[in-house]
């Protein structure tokens, strides 16, 4: 058995000229061991050597094993783990393990060269949305990896849209060069179909499928030969066969690097190239203004190519201070600066067991070290900083300080949750918070027993507020508990953790829709509410008339109208409400008890016990007993004359209408079809985008339940879909009936 000793050392800056070492601790490691631990990277990081680089990409494209080798490479770990196995650094929850993908943002950090580089793995699957979103955030570049043998997938182009909306520096790594239907020619072409010239490549494989062995480097001019078990490649001269390629290839990103600098393309006009630095310097702007994509090419499996990666990102990627000032809240930027005050912003939160509340944050501005007492600036409450650490995916090192550009994690605060800014005293404005996508999905919540309800209700709050794409709502008018997340896999993850975590069972069932109601004629009704008990009595009669209401609609025939109130409801839609009684035969004191029972009536409509809307009510005469008249008599005379009114003014319900667009490759559009037509959906246009086809359709609500993983199964996972709420649309007849039909044996059963 070989023993290896790792002395880990403090590391001391006496100045901008020298440092000093004194040994911490030594670590004594047998070859027989496990996969060791990744090794902490402990240094002080000027803003200028930070990169920050989050890996995305459409599920199955190799982001966690090239987070592995990116570790291996630079000596963090001294072994790979590997996704089958379940041991990489990424991927670190019994649940990613389980299901052998990842499902949580990971944070990793590495030291190459001279810098540092912090690295976020994201999940594949849209259902995990959030993760990308957050991650993308925080980082200065983005790594978009293509399986070279599928190409561009639908989660890639979701992906785009958002490194659009972050204006995110990118580049393409074409992963998986050794699968053996590897096609690095039709993914780089569909890269370039897809988001356009701009995505210039800087290296192919000279050779690829299950031999791949060899990359040639268009920016360096150079070939990379490595051996079977990858690493460090030998350089080796291009061959000739290939030499007019690379070079059109390398003047094609030498003037890429000269256009965004006039100095830089009047050199280029002058010499016809550029030295290594002017190239560096005019890549990193080309890189930073987006009007450059690089292409890069590797595999993960094998260890070849991600050393030649990070030897890009340490070279032209820019670093925090290079990248745009942060928006506020107010409208102002807030500059990069290591010098300024004291400012970081939450990306993720996540309770972990044993531990608490795990905050992962980015430095914005000034240095951030235990001790430091900040204040949250959305619910001004004080935080201070227990520790600050360095993490490789579970494994997190005490670090004294991080500063602007950095990103960390630090432990138990206790008010301070995602999207929240925390600064020092004076600074006072909020760092513009991540928008998340809306839900796509909803399904209701069935505790086991009314005991666990509450405790349930409590653990999802927690989720909550650690995942801002999962929304609980407690419905009062559907009377249910609803969670609305962004797919099946999403809500399958948060019943896991409920039930593994938090030891509360609970089933999904499919959630109730809110209709409404409404009426599509005229009708009048006369309703008297009398009783006699005893000493006083009851006694309250309403004359009124119902009709549609619309803005602007004239005022009702042959009545005078005395005052007039219209109400926005809470649900959406108005309620009309007019006093036309002349002559007082109902006292105008009773107005707001009739009103009142009209909107009993509309909190819980006659045909379904749905939310009735846009009805215009004119009471017009009734009568009133000098004794027996009181405002619960006229409460309940309109509650009659409201129900009776409404079934004879042709009722209608309303079912919620979406506006759905689907995104997938043409193979899957019959597929998509036949199921859209089965669900009463109207296909409103089709068109292409880029290899993929959108289908755009309005599909009612009812019809929507589990579509997520419909959709996953009818596309073999290779189409997606957003939804946004449209319109209220009357539902066809003979549903009309159905529903009614169910509410009255509802009621039924309620009252036997």
């Amino acid at each position: 058995m070989s023993v290896s000793f790792i002395f880990i050392c403090k590391y001391f800056v006496n100045n901008s000229e020298s440092a000093t070492f004194s040994v911490d601790r030594i670590l004594v490691i047998s070859s027989d061991s496990n996969l060791q631990k990744p090794k902490p990277c402990i240094m002080s990081v000027d803003t200028k050597k930070i990169r920050n680089v989050v890996l995305l990409g459409h599920s199955g494209s190799g982001k966690t094993s090239f987070a592995e080798t990116m570790l291996f490479e630079s000596g963090a770990i001294n072994r790979m783990g590997n996704v089958q196995s379940g041991n990489t650094i990424s991927d670190f929850t019994n649940i990613e393990q389980e299901r052998g993908n990842s499902l949580f943002s990971t944070l990793m950090h590495v030291k190459w060269r001279d810098s540092k580089i912090n690295i976020i793995d994201t999940p594949g699957f849209d259902d995990f949305i959030g993760e990308v979103v957050c991650s993308l955030k925080v980082s200065d570049s983005a790594l978009v990896l293509v399986n070279a043998a599928h190409g561009v997938e639908v989660g890639t182009e979701i992906i785009w849209e958002y490194i659009q909306k972050f204006q995110t520096p990118a580049m393409f790594v074409v992963n998986q060069m050794d699968h053996e239907k590897a096609d690095f020619e039709l993914a780089s072409e569909q890269i370039k179909d897809r988001f356009g010239p701009k995505a210039i490549l800087f290296q192919y494989p000279y050779n690829s499928g299950s031999g791949f062995n060899s990359i040639i480097d268009a920016l360096r001019m150079t070939m990379y030969v490595f051996d079977p078990q990858g690493g460090k490649p030998k350089k080796q001269d291009i061959p000739d066969s290939e030499k007019e390629k690379v070079a059109a290839l390398h003047n094609a990103i030498v003037e890429a690097a000269a256009e965004n600098d006039e100095g830089l393309m009047d050199k280029y006009f002058e010499s016809g190239t550029l030295s290594e630095e002017e190239l560096s310097k005019g890549l990193t702007i080309a890189l930073a203004n987006q009007q450059i994509f690089p292409v890069f090419c590797a595999s993960s499996l094998k260890n070849m190519g991600s050393g030649r990666i990070m030897g890009f990102i340490n070279d032209i990627i820019p670093s925090p201070a290079d990248r745009p000032a942060a928006l506020l809240e107010d409208g102002k930027n807030l500059p990069c600066d290591p010098k300024g005050p004291a400012v970081l912003f939450i990306y993720k939160t996540m309770s972990e067991p044993q531990v608490g509340l795990v905050s992962y944050f980015k430095v914005y501005s000034g240095t951030v070290k235990a001790g430091d007492d900040l204040t949250n600036l959305k619910n001004l409450q004080g935080e201070r900083i227990s520790g600050v650490y360095e993490a490789n995916g579970k494994v997190r090192n005490t670090i004294d300080y991080l500063q602007a550009g950095d990103i960390g994690v630090t432990l138990k605060l206790k008010n301070s949750h995602t999207n929240n800014t925390l600064s020092a005293k004076g600074f006072t404005s909020s760092l513009d918070p991540i928008h998340f996508p809306a839900p796509r999905i909803d399904t209701a919540v069935m505790p086991p027993s009314k005991n666990d309800m509450e405790k349930l209700i409590k653990s999802l709050h927690q989720i909550e507020e650690e995942d801002p794409t999962l929304i609980l709502e407690q419905s009062p008018t559907l009377k249910q508990t609803i969670l609305h997340g962004q797919g099946q896999l999403h809500l399958d993850l948060i019943k896991y953790r409920i039930e593994k975590v938090n030891g509360v069972h609970m089933d999904f069932e499919q959630p109730k829709i809110p209709y409404r109601e409404t009426i599509t004629k005229v009708a009048n009704e006369v309703y008297r509410h009398k009783k006699q008990s005893g000493g006083a009595g009851q006694f309250g009669e309403v004359h009124m008339r119902i009709e549609p209401y619309y803005e602007g609609m004239p005022d009702p025939s042959g009545l005078t109208v005395k005052n007039i109130e219209v109400e926005s409801l809470d649900w959406g839609g108005k309620l009309a409400f007019y006093w036309c009684i002349v002559g007082g035969t109902v006292d105008a004191k009773y107005a707001s008890a009739i009103k009142k029972g009209i909107m009993q009536k509309m909190v819980e409509g006659p045909l379904t016990g749905s939310n009735c809307q846009d009805i215009r009510v004119c009471i017009y005469d009734g009568k009133m007993h000098p004794v027996d008249s009181n405002d619960m008599a006229f409460m309940l005379a309109s509650i009659g004359a409201f129900k009776t009114a409404f079934k004879n003014a042709h009722p209608q319900i309303l079912e919620p209408i979406y506006d759905v667009e689907i995104t997938c490759p043409e193979s899957a559009m019959g597929d998509i079809m036949g199921d859209l037509q089965t669900r009463r959906a109207i296909i409103m246009g089709m068109d292409s985008d880029g290899h993929h086809q959108k289908i755009k359709a309005r599909v009612p609500l009812s019809e929507m339940y589990q579509y997520s993983s419909k959709l996953r199964s009818i596309s073999q996972g290779r189409a997606n879909f957003t939804r946004k709420f449209a319109d209220y649309v009357a539902v066809p007849s003979d549903i009309q009936q159905k529903l009614i039909d169910a509410h009255k044996e509802e009621d039924e059963e309620h009252h036997h």
